[in-house]
């Protein structure tokens, strides 16, 4: 018989009152009101915060809710080089990447970065350009293999993953990692997609969503990657491109984008549990190709087509709850 035990690894333990401050996850059994209880994450709410400097949307985006870093995307001007750093509470921009692009991705924190590939228009192709951000400033180091926009990175500096996105034309599956040296093709995800939202780690990550070439298609399929293989799990319950993303593939939040075949801007976002999608708070502003950093509790979200904007919000998840089963 498969029991707690079995599962979590260990037993449920019997105590005469409620523990004061219980993690997320944790559950007991109450033996003076005779009720198996546990602790859930509370709920999550959208909050303002303060607005970029420069509006744009295409952005690689990366770090955490009061440490973000945004680079280049498409505002008042294609290819724009800009690079801003939030605090948590403004921004404030710093020097410019050497490649002004829009659809690129960034990964590692604010400090210690990666800015990796997109697109140059005209002549309208993808670059393979990687540059490292020290907090000050950006260096050119080694080139992706192939360069491609509405990709997803994840990982840190000296360790990230290139995945999926348009190699104009051609959506991809392929996936790159980087290991502070050189970017190795490594193993494809199951499914060719641009515009997914993906976040992570190069031993946990998770993919979701994306579309296809002519905007007419949208998937719900998601995958995720624990260091050796990508598997597909359980879809997202919303059709969407151009979403982002902030988490892992234990717990994870995608929000915003634009659904297909009527293609619009989303509000809507979905938590990841490590197991489902459920739908929660809504952003206050409909918008996509924006740029995200943070966790599944904590994030920030900036920038985005909506249309273009400044806007910056921030996503928290209150301190857990204590939640009674039904049983006795």
């Amino acid at each position: 018989m498969t029991t707690f035990k079995n599962i979590v690894g260990i037993k449920i333990k019997f105590v005469s009152a409620d523990p004061p401050a219980p993690n997320a996850g944790q559950v007991w059994y109450n033996t003076t009101s005779k009720k198996l209880k546990g602790a859930i994450n509370g709920l999550g709410a959208w909050a303002s915060g303060g607005n970029m400097n420069t509006a744009r949307y295409y952005i690689g985006g990366n770090g955490t809710q009061t440490a973000a870093l945004a680079t280049g995307g498409v505002g008042p001007a294609l290819n724009l080089a800009i690079s801003e750093e939030y605090n948590g509470s403004s921004w404030s921009e710093g020097n410019d990447l050497n490649t002004g692009r829009y659809g690129l991705k960034n990964s590692g924190v604010q400090t210690a970065a990666l800015s990796i590939s997109g697109k140059y228009y005209p002549p309208g192709g993808s670059v393979v350009n990687v540059e490292s951000y020290n907090g000050t400033s950006y260096s050119e180091i080694a080139d992706v293999n192939v360069g491609r926009i509405d990709a997803n990175a994840f990982g840190t500096q000296t360790a990230t993953l290139f995945a999926t996105g348009n190699a104009q034309p051609g959506f991809l599956a392929s996936v790159e990692s980087w290991n502070g040296t050189a970017w190795t093709e490594t193993t494809d995800t199951n499914s060719a997609r641009s515009g997914a939202g993906g976040d992570g780690t190069t031993t946990n990550a998770i993919i979701a969503g994306g579309g296809n070439p002519g905007d007419t298609e949208g998937t719900v399929i998601t995958e995720t990657w624990n260091g050796t293989s990508w598997t597909e799990v359980n879809d997202l319950n919303q059709v969407r491109y151009a979403s982002s993303m902030a988490g892992d593939s234990d717990s994870a939040i995608l929000t915003g984008g634009r659904d297909t075949p009527s293609p619009g801007k989303l509000a809507n976002n979905e938590s990841w549990n490590g197991t489902s999608w459920t739908e929660v708070a809504d952003i206050s502003t409909a918008r996509r190709y924006v740029g995200m950093g943070g966790t599944s509790s904590l994030a920030v979200f900036f920038g985005g087509e909506a249309p273009t904007t400044a806007a910056t919000e921030e996503w928290t998840i209150s301190d857990s709850t204590t939640k009674t089963f039904d049983t006795d």
